[in-house]
């Protein structure tokens, strides 16, 4: 549990909103055999509001902080376990998280079941209760386990669980919901099952344009850079970027940008990314108007796969796959609008393999649900459903799939993307990011689809549509339309990194 300030439950701005007139009552009596039983009148999560009998045993605390107590608990009726999470009320403000928990219901959120208000030892006191799905394990108490071990992560359940948390965060996108803390303490697991759940909404807000929000938000290590600068005007590309860090440091073993304070943070940053440029900062605050910052070169971020690359202690592994140092170059942009939606992400061919069907988890058990997306989820980007949703999976239950895709009102009909992975020989890699992927050798012909042509000779020609155009010479430049992004390098074996950043993040050069 954090054990910051946590001051945005509530609403910002906010006018005071009157209290639950009354509350349920609270009665404690024993079982059979001598155990303490609670019984409370408690509202469902979700449905409407019909309060019911909801009788729990076995109650312990499992976690606490500033923001209040977790206990964990038995429901009579079901033996299920559940959690418990004891808020504060704040009598001025209505309880944002309570608001936010009600809309959601997702297989990779942590459900709300019940809730129910309390009277506190003091008087006038008044403590909001969440009843919560009980999830055993964190992915920051399970990376931690590997870490002490000196183990590496599986990269499989490093896969499925970035994805995962992914799918989390287009669900709450597509409300323009911003969860604001997302970080490895709340992203609970099953560690049996590998089903990962994001908790904790205690800071989450919906952004709605033109209004300010606190920049003063999310967990140091994971905070975007637009909040060091003090923005107030941000979007939920915050939650994308605090993705990309908890994606480097399951790579890494520890965390990318370990900062002992707000400037510190920054130092962190630009150690690895480099000084922003003028155009950078005013994407992320246009109020900022402070430069003096020491120019300080970025590392590459896929400088070199044949050699560790170092951050005090720890390595980006030889053996990590580019895939997974491309996609975290996309996640770690300065300029918010450059970052990959979380949709974006989760059609990464890092992912790739989590599309295979006959996948099963290390322990032999079958992958979690992963392709099963809804209307909701997919509206930022109907047309990824065909890259999302592989053939094997579009008859499960409730998918949405590229034959009953219905745009919302006034979008267009989704159709299948450009989307390429190809392996022509391994002399050269080429990586548009996030829907083709390919390799060429020196002189090729390849057809990649019907509005798709590839010609290639020792000074390298392509297009790649009406809209695309790449040039790859020895030393290979890019040129792109809107709609695509693309990953480009010097031509060179088994090399995969953006056109942003010169080469591979050699992480372990970092400044003294």
């Amino acid at each position: 549990m954090s054990g910051r300030p946590r001051t945005t439950s509530f609403a910002e701005s906010c006018k005071a909103v009157p209290q639950p007139s009354a509350f349920g009552s609270m009665k404690v009596s024993r079982d059979k055999d001598g155990s303490k039983v609670t019984t409370v009148v408690a509202t469902p999560g979700q449905g409407p509001d019909r309060p019911q009998e909801v009788s729990y045993t076995d109650t312990k605390v499992i976690g606490n902080g500033s923001f209040g107590v977790v206990y964990q608990a038995k429901l009579c009726d079901s033996g299920e376990l559940i959690a418990i999470k004891k808020v504060l009320q704040d009598k001025r403000f209505k309880n944002r998280e309570l608001q936010i928990m009600r809309k959601l219901d997702h297989c990779n959120i942590v459900r709300l079941r019940y809730f129910f208000y309390s009277s506190g030892d003091k008087k006038d006191e008044v403590y909001l209760n969440l009843v919560l799905d009980y999830v055993p394990e964190t992915v920051y108490r399970v990376a931690r386990h590997y870490s002490r071990a000196k183990q590496t992560l599986p990269m499989v359940y490093v896969k499925m669980y970035m994805y995962q948390l992914f799918r989390s965060l287009a669900y709450i996108h597509s409300f323009g919901i911003c969860h604001r803390d997302i970080k490895p303490q709340n992203l609970l697991l099953d560690p049996e099952t590998a089903v990962l759940k994001l908790c904790d909404f205690g800071s989450a807000k919906q952004l709605v344009r033109g209004e300010p929000n606190v920049s003063y938000i999310c967990s140091r290590y994971y905070r975007a850079p637009e909040l060091i600068f003090g923005a107030t005007d941000y979007t939920s590309s915050i939650d994308v970027w605090s993705a990309g860090c908890v994606l480097a440091e399951l790579l890494l073993g520890q965390p990318i940008f370990p900062g002992d304070s707000g400037v510190d943070q920054l130092v962190e940053i630009i150690k690895v990314l480099g000084t922003p440029t003028r155009e950078q900062i005013r994407e992320m605050n246009p109020n900022y108007t402070e430069f003096k910052f020491p120019q300080i070169k970025a590392h590459p971020w896929t400088k070199v796969s044949q050699q560790p690359c170092v951050i005090g202690s720890q390595v980006f592994r030889p053996r990590t796959p580019p895939e997974a140092i491309a996609l975290c170059s996309r996640l770690l942009e300065y300029t918010p609008t450059a970052r990959f939606t979380p949709l974006e992400a989760c059609a990464h061919t890092f992912f790739d393999e989590l599309r295979d069907p006959n996948l099963k988890l290390p322990n032999g058990r079958e992958k979690p649900l992963l392709f099963n997306f809804s209307t909701q989820e997919l509206s930022s980007n109907p047309s990824l459903a065909s890259i999302l949703i592989p053939a094997h999976a579009r008859n499960q239950p409730g998918a949405f799939t590229p034959t009953n895709a219905s745009a919302p009102s006034g979008q267009y009909t989704p159709h299948p993307p450009v989307f390429f992975s190809l392996s022509l020989s391994p002399c050269v890699s080429v990586s548009l990011s996030p829907c083709v992927s390919v390799s060429l050798s020196p002189c090729v012909s390849v057809s990649l689809s019907p509005c798709v042509s590839v010609s290639l000779s020792p000074c390298v020609s392509v297009s790649l549509s009406p809209c695309v155009s790449v040039s790859l010479s020895p030393c290979v430049s890019v040129a792109l339309s809107p709609c695509l992004s693309c990953l480009s390098h010097p031509a060179s074996p088994t090399i995969a990194i953006p056109k942003s950043t010169p080469g591979h993040v050699c992480i372990s050069d970092r400044l003294g």
